[in-house]
């Protein structure tokens, strides 16, 4: 499709002396308002050049460009020449292209050849699948499907939290007060009172903590009662996790855990120790990072055990030496700001030039409306919970408004599900946010099901419109039929959908497709209200049912990059 930017800039080219095509291209912008057009071209910074007022070179560029077949209007306001392109010209390519690729809508080949691996959700073994999960886990799944959109061969990596002196407690904890049944029966909840019981009782007699890293030091060296304990405890938690990743519909290349590198760390530890980067500190093994800035690093304890720095070196030189990735992204809670600091440019100092290829994407915090989650203290909100809860409130609403649809079952998952996730991805990922069942379950306003609901209106539009006439508009339509106001917003926000998935792929941010498609559904009800779609003119009609194709295509396309389902009926 046309680049009217690139277009633009070869069209002001050779009006402007002094500076390159690419550069005037950086300077078109889009104006908020489309009454000052389509695109706008400041002239501040050709003052210096042209040695004129703004304002004057503003005057002659638009006379210069006026006549140019691109554009039916050109128009100087102060120091900006404002263009306004063909409407017709913008409404055939856009509405063409997005109607012939259909589910390839916005995709490209950028990133052909290219390896990228994406680290997200990583849940702790035996402890709940929380709603604390839910942003590292859809976040990373949704710049999964960006990079994939984009060309990019990914691996999806679930680096499972499966170490650690918290099996050791586990452990402690089930042989002292747990039993086998209670386990299978329902295994991160008993799992979860365990581990709550043993900080309770730790607290009134401190020999435990001794005596879980005792078991946990066993562990290590690879005891068969320890072990096997462990792997029990693991597999009956993925057991758990994949009912709720199932109903994400997530699915992962790799669960290689902390567990994974256990045996991998011993390497990096002599690495660092034979190149000087290491010293010893009251029997521990630091690294300093004082000219980064940065405090040191604890590489292994007192009592030789390791921690997650030298499990991360690990896992990022395996990455590297299996994959050989061009970006090895980790979708981690901001929290982790500083651990990913440190043990990236440890890497960097043991001399492998990719390190910062590795890139820490944080996130800001979920809390509880009665303060912050806590494991120990068994204060969570279930992840499965909160999704169910979620299905079973849109299956009510179902019910009680009649919706249309042939499967309540799985409109209301659909639904629900989306719902959970649209919420999750519609802020930036950054920012904090206080977990509410209310906003959750709201589904009036932006929300995941008003998206939905649009996709499912224009899906009704093309039934009723009828297969001759779909088909169509899939070959050929009368462009002049759509250049009325809504249409040509609506058209624009079609245009502009392949730059913000690369966009967001590029600030690792969903939420940028998020507000996108909001403003996508908003500007085709808009346009549906505005203008009768089935009229009888059957050249208009088809026209306009081309629109409609290509509105659909671009609302499933960004709702599938979110992670979320697009119904036809609701």
């Amino acid at each position: 499709m046309i680049s009217y930017k690139e277009k633009i800039a070869e069209i002001l080219a050779p009006q402007i002396e002094g500076l390159e095509k690419d550069e005037i291209m950086a300077m078109v912008e889009t104006p908020a308002d489309s009454k000052m057009g389509d695109y706008a071209f400041p002239c501040f910074k050709l003052a210096k050049i042209l040695r004129k007022a703004p304002p004057l070179i503003a005057k002659s560029i638009a006379e210069g460009i006026a006549e140019n077949a691109v554009f039916e209007k050109v128009e100087s306001v102060n120091a900006y020449v404002n263009m306004f392109v063909s409407k017709a010209d913008l409404a055939k390519a856009v509405v063409s292209e997005a109607v012939s690729k259909g589910a390839d809508y916005g995709r490209s080949d950028i990133g052909a050849g290219r390896k990228v691996i994406v680290e997200y959700s990583s849940p702790n073994i035996a402890k709940p699948f929380h709603i604390g999960h839910i942003r590292s886990t859809v976040i990373g799944n949704s710049i999964y499907k960006l990079y994939d959109f984009l060309g990019y061969d990914v691996v999806r990596i679930n680096h499972l939290g499966d170490y650690g002196t918290q099996f050791g407690k586990m452990i402690c904890a089930y042989r002292r007060w747990g039993n086998k049944e209670d386990v299978i029966r329902e295994p991160i909840k008993t799992l979860l009172s365990y581990y709550t019981k043993f900080h309770e009782e730790a607290e009134k007699d401190p020999s435990l903590e001794d005596e879980a890293r005792a078991i946990f030091t066993k562990l290590e060296h690879g005891e068969p009662e320890e072990t096997q304990l462990w792997q029990w405890f693991r597999d009956e938690s993925l057991k758990e996790f994949n009912r709720v990743y199932d109903m994400l519909g997530i699915t992962f290349d790799s669960y290689n855990g902390e567990s994974f590198y256990s045996d991998r760390m011993p390497r990096f530890v002599n690495e660092l120790r034979e190149k000087g980067i290491m010293e010893e500190d009251n029997g521990a093994n630091i690294v300093r990072l004082d000219e980064y800035n940065l405090p040191p690093a604890l590489i292994t304890k007192s009592d030789g055990s390791t921690l997650y720095i030298t499990r991360d070196i690990a896992a990022a030189v395996y990455r590297k030496e299996t994959y050989d990735f061009y970006k090895n992204i980790y979708v981690v809670a901001s929290q982790q700001n500083l651990h990913f600091q440190q043990w990236i440019q440890i890497v960097e100092m043991l001399g492998y030039d990719w390190a910062r290829s590795c890139v820490h994407i944080p996130f800001g915090l979920v809390s509880l409306e009665d303060g912050v989650m806590s494991t120990r203290e068994g204060r969570v909100v279930f992840l499965e919970d909160v999704l169910n809860r979620a299905v079973e409130q849109t299956r009510q609403i179902i019910k009680e408004k009649n919706v249309n649809t042939e499967n309540i079952e799985q409109t209301a998952k659909d639904v629900g599900i989306g719902a959970v996730i649209f919420n999750e991805l519609s802020n930036y990922r950054i920012k904090d946010y206080v977990f509410s069942w209310d906003k959750v379950l709201n589904f009036e306003g932006e929300t995941g099901p008003y998206v939905q609901y649009t996709h499912a209106r224009a899906c009704s539009i093309l039934r009723n419109a009828g297969e001759d006439v779909v088909r169509k508009a899939h070959e050929e339509f009368d462009a002049r039929y759509i250049t009325g106001e809504s249409a040509h917003s609506l058209i624009k926000l079609i245009y502009e959908l392949p730059d913000v998935i690369l966009e967001a792929s590029e600030k690792y941010e969903p939420s940028i497709v998020t507000r996108h498609i909001v403003d996508i559904a908003q500007s085709f009800n808009k346009f549906y209200h505005d203008e009768h779609i089935l009229v009888d003119n059957e050249d208009e009609k088809i026209a306009k049912v081309a629109l409609v194709l290509a509105a659909r295509n671009a609302i499933r396309n960004g709702l599938g990059l979110l992670g979320m389902n697009a119904p036809k009926k609701m």
